[in-house]
């Protein structure tokens, strides 16, 4: 099976998170999604097509999507997927794949990224702070927890 609305996927799909670390928007993000979509309708493990799906938040954040119960996505198809992300880093200007960063939401509503340290060393947001958890591995966390107040997610060591 080809790629399926994200909607589709069981909650127990598994789930990788892939966030830029500036936005992409208009034309360029056309262009990601377009190719994700591509690169999804012939993905598969060990030549069985994977029920997959992808879907797009805030400018940012890509999850990619497999439904297990189908067909489970194995460590060269996996592969695959991040090389195929990171031939299109060059044409987006921004990474990825990289880690490190940390993502929440200011007061304006807006995304806004540092790595671990500088965000660490901000002050101001508070506990109720809106943080993104990139390391989410479920369609249902992805649904209900990737995004969630400071006070609740793993980002609280790093200013505790």
């Amino acid at each position: 099976m080809p790629a399926v609305p994200f909607a589709q996927l069981p909650d127990d799909a598994r789930v990788w998170v892939f966030a830029a670390a500036d936005p992409v928007r208009g034309a360029a993000a056309e262009s990601l999604l377009a190719r994700v979509d591509q690169f999804l309708s012939v993905w598969s493990a060990h030549g069985v097509p994977l029920r997959c799906a992808r879907d797009w938040r805030d400018d940012r954040f890509l999850a990619v999507g497999v439904d297990q119960s189908v067909e489970g996505a194995s460590g060269c198809s996996i592969d695959g997927m991040f090389r195929a992300l990171h031939a299109l880093e060059p044409v987006l200007g921004t990474t990825l794949l990289g880690g490190g960063r940390v993502y929440w939401r200011d007061d304006a509503g807006d995304v806004q990224v540092a790595d671990r340290e500088a965000f660490a060393a901000r002050s101001g947001g508070g506990a109720d702070r809106p943080v993104f958890d990139t390391t989410v591995t479920t369609a249902r966390d992805w649904r209900t927890r990737f995004e969630r107040p400071l006070r609740e997610s793993w980002h609280a060591q790093l200013v505790g």
